[in-house]
């Protein structure tokens, strides 16, 4: 079970009887190309004012805003987050 994405890991490996494996690496124009047919839009919401909004509803103002919003995390204090970096 893969439980993280390393992108310096090969994502296919070629293997023949006596010769060497040679990782194949993929651009992310290939692997979107091999699943154009897989993907669907995703909607995004945002809370404006008490109600959850799709952002694709919004004036082209408004999705300007949207956009230069400042996104962070709060660490939880757990200790946790210097686990996982």
């Amino acid at each position: 079970m893969q439980i993280g994405f390393n992108p310096n890991q090969p994502i296919e490996t070629t293997t023949m009887s006596d010769q060497e494996v040679k990782p194949v690496y993929k651009t992310d124009e290939q692997l979107l190309a091999e699943h154009a047919e897989e993907r669907t839009k995703c909607t995004v919401y945002t809370r404006v004012m008490g109600y959850h909004r799709p952002v694709e509803t919004f004036n082209a103002g408004k999705q300007g805003e949207f956009e230069e919003r400042a996104h962070f995390e709060e660490p939880c204090g757990c200790g946790c987050d210097a686990i996982l970096k």
